[in-house]
């Protein structure tokens, strides 16, 4: 069994390898992808010996050539594409963030028989076309993220007809919970990017922070499960123990609750063939197991609001509110905005009337690229 791994040096391409090495020694690493990462790309090539690597940056090129063994292989994107048209993989992990992941989507959908998808943009941009792009060939889809692997993991393993009238997701609400917005104006980069309960890449964690994330997983989850907007909320739960509730038409509801690890959502992907010797200690119940829920607060979180607003049903209006985050949160990291001007931002790029045909992934990259020109030539930020 052999795994390709895109965005292997980041955090979940990381925990995966590590996952890997501890668990399934049997799954092969045959691809790995990274972006920039070339000191790190080249650790994890010394110790799991993929045949193929493939590094984005091409700047640093040089770098992973004069440090490579001669048996590995260094794949261009042409190449990329090439090998991936031919050849085939058990399993594809996806965990490169931004909408450049879909530039590997459609491939990958033709090289494997599982994937891991931990890419939330991929989803929201293309989960319009989702039913159409796999409806021939049967791919096994495993969200990595810990809602939607809650969320999965219950529907596959329940053997009734679920008559679900309503599916939240939990938000830890970031590092911010209980502070207005509008009073967060002169906060840092760091202090939005440190997670109270997970350990993740600085876009995850501002997009925590802002509840963009959540406003994200919703989408995601509408397109994977099939699951309509009106069937979909969210509420707060700082402790992130429960991941997912289901409400049934009988009043009954059912808490998803695992620790709060990513470990287990990689293990559960990887683990093929019902093997069960995950090494996580078990909670007790007993002990420091307070569970607080609250309601998302307007003026706590106004993008949520705001998304909340938006007509759903038009696959362009995620796309922008997706890019406006993606980049508000850019202009953030580099210091060019304010914490609290993320939200403008994303009200404003979304409100681009720009028509375009979203028939392909073709063009869904070619109207990710068309927003960034229009942003550029529209607004100073």
């Amino acid at each position: 069994m052999k795994i390709n791994i895109y965005g292997s040096t980041g955090i979940i391409g990381s925990k995966t390898l590590y996952v890997i090495k501890k668990y399934f020694p049997q799954i092969k690493v045959n691809l790995l992808c990274a972006n920039n990462n070339v000191n790190k790309l080249l650790k994890q090539i010394n110790e799991f010996k993929p045949k193929y690597i493939y590094l984005n940056n091409l700047k640093k090129k040089n770098k992973l050539i004069n440090n490579l063994p001669s048996n590995i292989k260094l794949l261009n994107y042409e190449d990329l594409k090439i090998y991936l048209k031919s050849s085939y993989s058990d399993l594809s992990l996806l965990a490169i963030s931004g909408y450049k992941s879909l530039n590997y989507f459609d491939l990958i959908l033709h090289n494997t028989n599982s994937i891991g998808l931990v890419s939330k943009e991929t989803i929201v941009s293309a989960g319009h076309l989702f039913k159409n792009l796999n409806q021939n060939k049967k791919i096994k889809i495993y969200p990595i993220d810990s809602e939607h692997f809650s969320i999965f993991n219950f529907i596959n393993n329940s053997n009734k007809n679920l008559n679900i009238t309503k599916v939240t997701l939990t938000a830890s609400g970031g590092p911010f919970l209980g502070k207005n917005f509008s009073s967060l104006r002169e906060v840092s980069f760091n202090k939005a990017s440190k997670h109270p309960k997970w350990k993740m890449g600085y876009k995850n964690s501002i997009d925590s922070a802002t509840l963009c994330n959540k406003c994200l997983e919703l989408i995601e989850a509408h397109y994977l499960f099939n699951i309509p907007f009106n069937k979909l909320d969210i509420i707060i739960h700082p402790e992130s123990k429960v991941h997912s509730i289901f409400e049934f038409k009988n009043y009954i509801y059912n808490m998803i609750y695992f620790h709060n690890d990513m470990n287990i959502p990689i293990y559960h992907f990887l683990n093929q063939k019902n093997q069960y010797n995950l090494d996580i200690k078990n909670y007790r119940f007993t002990k420091n197991q307070l569970l607080n829920f609250y309601d998302v607060e307007n003026k706590q979180f106004p993008i949520y609001k705001y998304f909340k607003t938006l007509n759903k049903e038009m696959p362009s209006n995620l796309i922008k509110f997706n890019v406006g985050n993606e980049y508000a949160v850019e202009l953030f990291k580099n210091n060019s905005i304010r914490y609290t001007d993320i939200y403008n931002i994303i009200k404003k790029i979304t409100s681009l009337n720009l028509n375009y045909n979203l028939n392909n992934i073709k063009d869904i990259i070619q109207y990710h690229e068309y927003l960034e020109i229009k942003i550029n030539e529209k607004f100073k930020f």
